[in-house]
Order: C-alpha cells, then sequence, then structure tokens
C-alpha cells in the first residue's frame, strides 16, 4: 500500500485543473461544432459571446495553474513510486505526465496566441489580456488546427491517465490513488 502522497496543494490543483480540462475540452467540442455563427444563431449572440468567453478564462486559469504545478512539482517533488508498478508501467505513467504537462501548457498558449492573430479578444473573466502578437488572419487558421490537435492529444493522454489510475484503484488495488486523493 502506498503511503507516500503529493502535498494537498499538489492535489488540490490536480483536481482544480482536471475540472477546468474536462470543462475547456467540451466548450472546445461545442465551439468546433457551431462556430461563432451557429452559437449566435442557436443559442443568441449574449450566450455565444458567454461561451468564448468562459473558454479562454479557463484556458489562462489552466495556463497558471498548470505554471504553480510545475513549480511545485520541481520544489516538491514527487511521492517515491510504489513497489507495485512494473518497469513498463514506471515508463508509460513518467510519459503520459510529462506529455499532459507539456499539451496543458501549449494549448492555452497556443490558444492565446490563435485569438491574437484573429485579432479577437484575449479575455480572462471581464479583463481583457494583451494579445502577444498582432493580426495575422493564416497564422490564426494554422494555430486554431494545432489548438484542435493539442485537445485531442490531450483527450487520449487524459483518458490513458484515468484507465491508469482505474487499474490501480479497481483491478491494482495499490493504493496509488491515495496519492492524488483529497479524502483519506
Amino acid at each position: 500500500m502506498a503511503d507516500a502522497r503529493y502535498s494537498l496543494l499538489q492535489r488540490l490543483l490536480h483536481w482544480i485543473i482536471a475540472g477546468l480540462v474536462v470543462f475547456t475540452l467540451i466548450v472546445g467540442a461545442l465551439l468546433w461544432a457551431y462556430d461563432f455563427e451557429g452559437l449566435r444563431s442557436t443559442f443568441g449572440a449574449a450566450a455565444a459571446g458567454a461561451v468564448y468567453k468562459y473558454h479562454k478564462t479557463a484556458g489562462v486559469l489552466i495556463l497558471g495553474l498548470m505554471i504553480i504545478r510545475l513549480c511545485l512539482r520541481a520544489s516538491l517533488g514527487a511521492p517515491t513510486p510504489v513497489a507495485t508498478l512494473t518497469a513498463t508501467e514506471r515508463i508509460l505513467s513518467a510519459w503520459v505526465h510529462r506529455l499532459l504537462y507539456v499539451t496543458l501548457i501549449a494549448m492555452p498558449v497556443v490558444g492565446w496566441l490563435a485569438t491574437a492573430a484573429g485579432d479577437f479578444p484575449i479575455q480572462f473573466f471581464d479583463m481583457t489580456l494583451p494579445g502577444l502578437i498582432g493580426e495575422n488572419q493564416e497564422l490564426s487558421k494554422s494555430l486554431y488546427a494545432v489548438h484542435g490537435v493539442l485537445g485531442l492529444a490531450i483527450l487520449l493522454l487524459a483518458g490513458l491517465h484515468v484507465a491508469g489510475a482505474l487499474r490501480h484503484w479497481l483491478v491494482k488495488r495499490d493504493g496509488v490513488m491515495r496519492r492524488m486523493s483529497l479524502f483519506g
């Protein structure tokens, strides 16, 4: 049984980020399916604007929280892997975690740049953040395509992460889930 746990702050960040990622992936799929005009004609201009605003807000929050999480990981480290992990599981786990970190930082950065290049506001709640780059419609289209691919990559990696967690919880019953649990 694993006794070592991540710090409470690391565990809180994990679950807050997970919730934000689920929200942004669902909203991102909605944005892909409808685009702004489709949302506006289906739900009205105010709802369409709110969907985009809160998708961007969640992205900025994910970026900031991931940077904090990365700093905490660098300073506090991680618990020692449990003895029940095979060499293959350790390698897969390490790579899925690394790739999740990379994609969860790259995704909002690329979204921010795509939005700025498209000459749209970068919204964080009711504030407008700087665009970082100037308008370039072709670059915006390319960056939005990369943003979509990153979304699919996050979906795949999160699926692998959840599948591994469920395997440890329901099949191996080796205490790995306790390391990131907010309870017990």
